[in-house]
């Protein structure tokens, strides 16, 4: 019985590509509806393919880039689009090549840059780092001009831990903020996004607003900073502080509720989250009095805090069940992504101090905001600008997108507010 030899491998696929000539075509001038349809109009008629396409506008200067392929048309294809060009009394620059010789590499990552101001230096320094590690910057958008400038470098050959430590460096140095994160499909779909809430999701800690109350705030502050800044037991500071408190009524509680203040693009934060259906939690080591409201008005998915004591209308100077520290926070994002059936490469935690390190930890991004060095020495990224909202940037959410959906369901969209100095 005899066998058939096995068939040969197919040609790859796109082979013939590779060695077909190609024309990149840049066309550059003052923006204008119908530039694109008048000169996609013209080369449909040298039956010319369509390889790749880009275009930017900057201030109503635009930039189009294409590679295209005609075959033996190739000199037909190049007179009719200088034509058009002149016509159109805009720049063209053409090179002539074979193939697209630019396909990109692998290890694909998003490097976000923000800075108020962003400086040419900052940028250069970072675009430096980026070229030292051996990547490249494929593709370059703006994601904002205001209340901070932000921009995104697409980049690909780059392995996405050790630039980000290479680029934390270079943060420091030139006083911005940047994040580096996994590009393409790890950056789509659906996530869990997890908060702090006091002087994250808020600007007071609400501990020593209730201390206000019984005389004790300078002391209880002082306890707060240094567990904050990882020098003491957060369960057992807690203990320390919220003992101070004990004989408060009651409805002090609601007279600080009324009093917290949001930090300035919170609101935005949540809502644009909201709508792109993520899920959205809030772990506090402050207390669920406070901070169920609070998450009841933003429409937040889940609340964790600590439960104070109350007997006869007033405090007690204890808590109830099981203090949320650091170990706790870290479980309950943990819990919250099962529920939600998402991996925790898929999860964001944003915190500013040493009780939140763990939760930044575990997170697919942990994110300090205007953190203590401690916590913005181990976290992913660090956000030093006082915008909640800025986060979204690290997404590849841009402002524009943002406003427009505001627009859309008639939401005012104000001016981002400067927090109180």
């Amino acid at each position: 019985m005899t066998h058939d030899a096995p068939a040969e491998p197919p040609e790859p696929l796109g082979q013939p590509h590779d060695l077909e000539e190609t024309l990149l075509v840049t066309i550059s001038g003052d923006d204008r509806p119908g530039v694109a349809s008048a000169l996609f109009d013209a080369i449909a008629d040298v039956s010319a393919e369509v390889r790749d396409l880009e275009q930017v506008v900057v201030r109503d200067h635009l930039t189009l880039a294409m590679l295209l392929a005609a075959g033996p048309r190739t000199a037909r294809l190049e007179q009719v689009v200088r034509e058009v060009g002149r016509s159109l009394g805009m720049k063209v620059k053409i090179k002539h090549g074979t193939g697209d010789s630019g396909r990109r590499r692998t290890g694909r990552v998003a490097v976000t840059i923000l800075g108020d101001p962003l400086s040419a230096r900052a940028v250069s320094a970072v675009t430096a780092r980026i070229a030292g590690h051996g990547a490249n910057i494929d593709r370059i958008r703006r994601l904002s001009r205001y209340p901070v400038t932000t921009v995104e470098f697409d980049v690909s050959g780059a392995e996405v831990d050790r630039l980000r430590r290479e680029l934390a460096m270079e943060a420091v140095i030139q006083g911005v903020d940047i994040a580096v994160s996994a590009s393409g499909l790890a950056r789509r779909g659906r996530r869990l996004v997890v908060m702090d809430v006091d002087s994250t999701l808020i600007q007071q800690e609400v501990i020593e607003m209730l201390a206000a109350h019984a005389g004790r705030e300078a002391e209880v502050r002082a306890v707060t900073e240094r567990a904050m800044g990882g020098e003491l037991d957060f369960s057992e500071s807690l203990r320390q502080r919220v003992k101070a408190l004990a004989g408060l009524d009651e409805s002090v509680l609601r007279e600080v509720r009324d009093a917290v203040v949001l930090t300035p693009g919170a609101r935005t934060l949540v809502r644009t989250l909201k709508r792109l259906g993520f899920t959205v939690a809030l772990v506090s080591g402050g207390f669920i009095e406070i901070v169920g409201p609070i998450a009841q008005e933003l429409q937040i998915d889940h609340a964790e805090a600590n439960r104070l004591e109350i007997v006869d209308g007033r405090l007690t100077g204890r808590v109830l069940g099981d203090i949320v520290d650091r170990a706790g926070k870290a479980r309950a994002l943990i819990r919250f992504a099962a529920e939600a059936g998402l991996p925790l490469s898929r999860t964001v935690a944003i915190g500013d101090g040493a009780n939140d390190l763990d939760m930044l930890g575990v997170a697919g991004l942990g994110v300090a905001f205007n953190a203590k060095p401690v916590v913005r020495e181990q976290a992913d990224t660090a956000v030093n600008v006082p915008y909640l909202d800025s986060v979204l940037y690290l997404l590849g959410i841009s402002r524009e997108e943002i406003e427009e959906a505001d627009a859309l369901d008639g939401t005012p969209t104000p001016a981002p507010a400067l927090p109180p100095r």
